[in-house]
């Protein structure tokens, strides 16, 4: 799936063990779903969480959400349980924890077979190993873990996140070469709407695909943040235009609000205008 025109604004990680919370999934106006064996479920819960998670999804009706399930690391020892009950579970893609090179995925791989993987990227060598990793054939996704890639690079708290900018910067010109889709990292303070909001923009600034939440709360900012404005879709539809006119008369180039428009600005301004049309497809 496209990540330039198939929208990833909002990814909400929902505890695997916890039916009401994988119930009232169903119904929230999310793009896709983290159902999460890792972090969110208790030692000992894991085995209980993975039969939970494994009836909901077959149960089913999550609709056009994108379904992604994260597994215990392979080192831990729910991990390779964790991978061949996701390997059979109704789901789109398998997230791996702490991925730092393709081997770790490899290695995945001989569990889960074809079934496409996602890749938590955490690590400082996982930084370092950002375009291999992206280009693993069976990749379809990589996840900006910020909490533990600020634990292991020993950084302070910043709103402007400068300590983790060469990681999310590394990934992301990884992802983008790659045409995988990548999605920021959570924020942890999920009743700091402000704060959510300035750290949406400035990810989405940067060329994420969407967000992680940990919140039902979190969720409107991000589906905002991450669609073309109504500014942005007018523009596009404007320069679109323009273009075609000035093709029309064999110009090469056209004019828009006083800018030059060239048909690399129009390759941009289709996919604005696909993407929000995929926005309204899911939310109908």
């Amino acid at each position: 799936m496209d990540p330039r025109t198939r929208p990833y604004r909002s990814v909400l990680y929902i505890p695997g063990s916890k039916s009401r919370a994988l119930d009232k999934a169903r119904n929230l106006p999310v793009d896709a779903i983290i159902f999460d064996l890792e972090d969110a479920v208790s030692a000992d819960e894991k085995e209980n969480a993975r039969q939970t998670l494994e009836e909901a999804l077959r149960e089913g009706d999550y609709g056009a959400r994108i379904k992604v399930v994260r597994i215990n690391g392979l080192d831990t020892e729910w991990g390779r349980a964790d991978a061949a009950a996701a390997a059979k579970m109704d789901c789109d893609a398998i997230l791996l924890p702490k991925v730092s090179s393709p081997a770790d995925l490899d290695t995945l791989a001989t569990i889960t077979g074809n079934k496409p993987l996602w890749a938590m990227m955490e690590t400082p060598r996982g930084m370092l190993n950002a375009a291999a990793i992206a280009a693993h054939p069976l990749l379809q996704g990589m996840v900006m873990g910020t909490n533990d890639l600020a634990k292991e690079l020993q950084t302070r708290f910043r709103p402007d996140r400068l300590p983790l900018m060469a990681g999310l910067g590394q990934c992301l010109l990884a992802a983008k070469a790659e045409g995988v889709v990548i999605v920021d990292g959570v924020y942890n303070a999920f009743k700091d709407a402000e704060g959510l909001e300035a750290e949406c923009s400035q990810g989405r600034d940067m060329g994420f695909d969407g967000k992680t939440l940990i919140h039902p709360a979190q969720v409107d900012v991000a589906n905002v943040a991450f669609a073309p404005s109504e500014d942005e879709i007018d523009l596009a539809r404007r320069q679109i235009a323009a273009f075609d006119a000035a093709e029309a008369e064999g110009q090469g180039v056209a004019v828009v609000d006083g800018k030059i428009v060239e048909n690399l600005h129009v390759v941009t301004a289709r996919e604005i205008l696909a993407k929000a049309d995929a926005i309204a497809a899911v939310s109908a």
